[in-house]
This record gives structure tokens, sequence and C-alpha cells, in this order.
């Protein structure tokens, strides 16, 4: 645009404007042409209604040309709260409220975000069915509003809501299933959310408190998830008063719902009893939630932990309590008179049974080794992301430091006790590698089946 043409639309010198078009009558024309801002866009930036009016009386069009933002003169004047050329530009081309622009948003949708109450409040006047229009996220003029912290704005929309009959867009979802009341609970919007709730903005039987987003979460789970200490019970107090419940308490009850819709719709197929107490208690996704699996797998892994780490303290059949290194000759006298091993060489603290069965007592640890490395690997993952994390890692450290020790003292010989120390040694690192190519390997035989 000519640098005199752009600091008369910005001062708002309407004089110098004729006087341009008195010598180059086509410089409107010229300009829409060449694309970016026109001296339309930068009145209405500036706020001259004057100007405004003038360059629309001499090109209507000028009014739907956008600029390199995207953004017609209607979006910029409504952005900067310039009711009076809101109006103007309304008298003009009532159409204009449906002017979409940049992601798709239309001049209601910036004077929402902006907070200018005055420019909403015409332009609901000019078109009442604008707030039904979405952005390219999928969000209302009520989504922008509780985004952006627009609290006196949302309740004007709120209010024409009612007045037109249209409550049930409190209830929109935008593409990712989220309502205003998701994103006010995620952003602890206190005054919001007693706002929604209170019964007096509307009926709570009309407010949906439990929708689902497609994550699979209610608002109250939102509040949960993005824990913080202001307001929390505060919020949760309001919530839970009005009637919300949680997502993994909803599933179940729609999960039992279906499952008694499906009992009685669906014909008996002679299962045995043993049957359905095995898919009673089988896992389900639907019923059963992450954080109630991941207490009981904690569970069943420290029952497994201590189990396996037992024979460190008391090895199968017991240790010897003293030293013995009998004579060749007391041996075989031993023997022929008893026909027992009992006289065996052995040193106190050793397993007897490493002593008198050694190969199975090398399955025993070799086993009973996979075992609690396994179980201190699966709480290593289920314990991601837990605080106190660098302290709980010292301590499992310490413990399987611990195993590898007193498993080793109490090998029969010195061999085991080093060999075992070197298995223990390499489980630690094995383990992880092997379960990941073993549930790669399952899962490709899963893809592969017919």
């Amino acid at each position: 645009m000519d640098r005199r043409l752009f600091q008369a639309a910005w001062n708002g010198d309407v004089d110098h404007l004729l006087r341009e078009i008195d010598t180059n009558p086509s410089i409107l024309h010229v300009m829409s042409l060449e694309g970016g801002e026109t001296p339309l866009h930068i009145a209405c930036l500036a706020g001259h209604l004057n100007f405004v009016a003038t360059v629309v009386k001499l090109r209507q069009k000028s009014l739907r040309e956008l600029n390199l933002e995207g953004y017609c003169p209607l979006h910029i004047a409504a952005a900067c709260g310039h009711a009076d050329i809101v109006k103007e530009l309304l008298t003009v081309d009532l159409s204009l409220c449906w002017m979409k622009g940049k992601d798709r948003r239309i001049p209601l949708h910036l004077a929402v975000i902006k907070g200018n109450v005055g420019v909403v409040r015409d332009l609901l006047l000019a078109s009442v069915d604008s707030v039904e229009c979405t952005t390219a996220q999928g969000e209302t003029s009520l989504h922008l509003a509780v985004k952006n912290n627009q609290i006196e704005v949302l309740q004007v929309l709120v209010e024409h809501l009612k007045q037109v009959n249209k409550e049930n867009l409190l209830n929109f979802k935008d593409i990712h299933g989220n309502t205003v009341l998701h994103h006010a609970v995620s952003r602890k919007q206190y005054e919001v959310v007693d706002f929604l709730l209170n019964g007096q903005v509307t009926s709570k039987e009309k407010m949906e408190l439990n929708s689902l987003n497609k994550s699979g979460l209610t608002p109250l789970d939102m509040l949960l998830i993005f824990h913080s200490e202001a307001g929390d019970r505060e919020l949760e107090e309001i919530m839970v008063r009005s009637g919300a419940i949680k997502g993994e308490i909803l599933r179940s009850v729609a999960y039992a719902w279906e499952e008694r819709h499906h009992t009685h719709t669906r014909p008996e197929n002679n299962r045995s009893p043993a049957r359905n107490l095995l898919d009673y208690f089988k896992y389900n996704n639907l019923k059963d939630s992450p954080s109630i699996v991941r207490n009981t797998l904690l569970v069943i892994i420290i029952l497994i932990t201590t189990a396996t780490y037992q024979p460190t303290l008391n090895p199968p059949g017991g240790i010897w309590q003293d030293d013995s290194y009998p004579s060749a000759g007391n041996i075989t006298l031993s023997c022929a008179t008893n026909n027992t091993t009992a006289n065996k060489s052995h040193t106190a603290g050793r397993a007897i049974m490493g002593t008198h069965n050694p190969v199975a007592y090398c399955i025993f640890l070799f086993a009973n080794s996979i075992g609690f490395h396994t179980s201190m690997y699966m709480i290593y993952v289920l314990t991601a992301a837990f605080p106190l994390r660098l302290e709980l890692q010292i301590s499992m450290f310490a413990l399987a430091t611990t195993y590898s020790i007193c498993m080793s003292a109490i090998s029969p010989n010195n061999l085991v006790a080093f060999t075992f120390m070197g298995i223990n040694l390499c489980l630690q690192f094995m383990i992880p590698i092997t379960t990941k190519l073993l549930r790669n390997y399952f899962e490709k035989l899963r893809n592969e089946s017919p």
C-alpha cells in the first residue's frame, strides 16, 4: 500500500483520501488486487469511524477482503473493540457476522477472545444464530470465553442462549470431546464452575456433568489429573454436590447395564458355572481402570518379591550349623555303616541342599533369581513418574545387591557363588530386553494370524 495512503488511514485523514482518489480514481481497486492490508483494514484497526464510512461508501466490496492474517475489516474492528465501527459495518451488510477468517473464526469469536462485551452484544443482536458457529478446532464462543478467562463475556453468552432457547450449546464438544465444563475445571476456574453449576444459569438437568471426552474423562477427572493445591477441594465439593462422578465409575455403570441388557436379550448358551465365574473375574478394560489394575499388580509383585527374597534368609533344607571336613577313612566307614551323605564335607552357613543335590540347587537358584529380578523390573515400570522415584530406585538397587550377596553366601562352594553373582548381574539387563523381544514376537504372531 502507498505510504501516504497508509498514513492517511492510520490518522483518519478523509481529505487526503479524497485527494488521492481525485488524482487516481482506481487506487482502491488497485490496492485490492495487490492483496494484504487495505486502507479499510488500517482504519478499522485505528478506530476512525468517518474514514471507514467514506471507504465503504466508495467501495463496498472492500468489506469482504481479507488481509494477510486472514481477517476482514469487521474481524479487526471486533477484536479492537470499536463498537461504533462494528455497528456501521453491520448496517451495510449483516452477513458479515458469518464471515470466516483464520481458523474459521468469525468476528464474534475475536470479540469474545478479547473480552469486548459491548461488541459481543452487538454481534449477537445482529445475528442470533452466530453463537452456534464453531472454529476449526470445533470450539464455540463459550469454549473461547472460558479458555481466555472472559467470565463477563461468558455471562453475556449464556444469557443470550437462554433468550433464544439454545442452552444445549453449553454441552457442545470440541474436536477433543471437551465441553465448556471440561475446560473450566482443567483451568481451575472456580467462578466459572460455580456460575455453571449453581442452578441459576440453567437447570441442572440440562447440564451434562459427566460427559466423557475422547480420552474417556469426565470434568471431575480433569480436576484430579490437573491437580494443584489452590481451590481444588472447593471445586471438587461443588461438582460432587451437583452430581459429578469419575469416568471409571461411569464406565463401570455402563458396562454393568450392557451386561444386563445382553443377559436379557441373548439366548441361553448352557455355559458352566465355572466358566461364568472365570469371565466375571477376568480383566475387562471397560470396567477396570488403569489405576486399579496398576495397584493390583503392585500388590501381587510385592508378594512375589517377598517370596523370592525369602530363600536368602531360609534356603530349602536349611543351612549347615557347623564346619565338617571328615577324613577319607571316616567317610568310607560312615558310608558303609550308615549308607548316608550326612558326613559330606561342608561349611557352616552354606545351604544343605547345595551339598546334597548341587544340580537341583543350581536350577532352584536360577529360577528364583528370574522371578526376583523380573518382579523388581515390573516395580520399576509401574512406579514410573512416582514422587521420590530416585530414592525408590536406590532402595531397589540395594535390595537387589543384598539378594545377590546373600544367595552367593549360602552357595555350596566359591565356584557356584561367583557364577551365580555373574548370572544375577546379567539378569538385571537381560530381563527388560528379553521381555520386550518376546512381546514383539508374540504381537507379530497375533497380527499375522488369520
